[in-house]
Formats: structure tokens, C-alpha cells, sequence
């Protein structure tokens, strides 16, 4: 079935660009432990290195987005929700991700690729000068939404599945 196959490929590229991203964790840690280093036993402390942990900290935050609504890691407040039946619960849900999340995402995905190729056109830099930092980290957020509106359209697909599982399989 066709919707199945799309389903499986946006899992995979959630799944590949989350376990891709997850490894963006050692730089922020070694570079905290870079600044910790120079500020502490060389009383040299780097303003650069506070910027740059935030940007790679953002961005592992934000591409592993789509891979935690794979695996349904996000937060959610269920408790009026459950006490409905199973039909009820997927109308809501599909109710949910019409009015609320895919017209969200597009927001985020229109307003970031604009704001990314301006900072990209101006070549911007950060307070104390630092080239490319800005355009890549203005980026992320288009690129977040894109992950983010592919693998919500595989939920939403899985959602319309006919069957018990409604996505459950893997």
C-alpha cells in the first residue's frame, strides 16, 4: 500500500536525522568542558564558547524534534483525553494536528526560511563577530519544521490507516 510506503520512508529519515543529531551532544560537551578547562585552571574564559554551546545545544534540541514525535516522546497532557472512547481520541487527534500542528509548522517553515536567507544573504555575524554562527543557526529552524511537517505527516497518514494499530506497528 502506498501510504504505508510513505510512512516508512518519513520514519526512516526521522530515524536517521535523529540518531545523526544525537551525536551533536559530544561537541557541546566538549566544549563545555573546554571552557570549564580554560576558565578554571588558566583563568582564561572564552566568550565565544558560551555562544557556540548554545547553537550546537539549539541545534540537537530542535533536529531531534521530529525523531521524539517518532517515537511519541513529547509532552502530552492526556487527562481528559483517555477517559474517551479509541474513535473519539482519533478524531481529536486528527483534529488536532489539521488546526493546530501542521498549520504551526508552516508558519515556522515560511517565517524561517525567510529569516535564514536574509541572515545568509547579509553574511551575519555574532556580537563579537563571529562569521557563519547566525546563518546556520537561522537554519535550523526551517529545517526543524520540515522534519518535523514530514514526520507529522507520516503520524497523521498512520492515523488514517485502517486497522487496530494506527501506527503502533513497527
Amino acid at each position: 500500500m502506498a501510504i504505508k510506503r510513505f510512512t516508512k520512508i518519513c520514519d526512516r529519515i526521522s530515524e536517521l536525522t535523529g540518531r545523526s543529531a544525537a551525536w551533536l551532544i559530544w561537541p557541546v560537551m566538549g566544549l563545555c568542558v573546554y571552557e570549564v578547562v580554560t576558565r578554571r585552571f588558566f583563568g582564561s574564559p572564552n566568550i565565544w564558547t558560551y555562544e557556540v554551546t548554545n547553537i550546537f545545544y539549539g541545534a540537537h534540541f530542535m533536529i531531534l524534534a521530529a525523531y521524539t514525535l517518532l517515537y511519541r516522546g513529547h509532552v502530552a497532557i492526556d487527562l481528559v483525553v483517555v477517559r474517551f472512547s479509541p474513535r473519539t481520541q482519533l478524531i481529536l487527534s486528527v483534529m488536532n494536528y489539521l488546526v493546530f500542528f501542521f498549520p504551526f509548522i508552516l508558519v515556522i517553515l515560511y517565517v524561517g526560511l525567510d529569516s535564514s536567507a536574509d541572515s545568509w544573504k547579509f553574511w551575519e555575524k555574532t556580537s563579537i563577530g563571529l562569521p557563519l554562527i547566525y546563518p546556520i543557526m537561522k537554519t535550523l529552524p526551517p529545517v526543524t519544521a520540515f522534519l518535523l511537517l514530514v514526520q507529522g505527516l507520516s503520524e497523521f497518514a498512520k492515523m488514517l490507516l485502517p486497522g487496530p494499530a494506527k501506527g503502533e506497528e513497527g
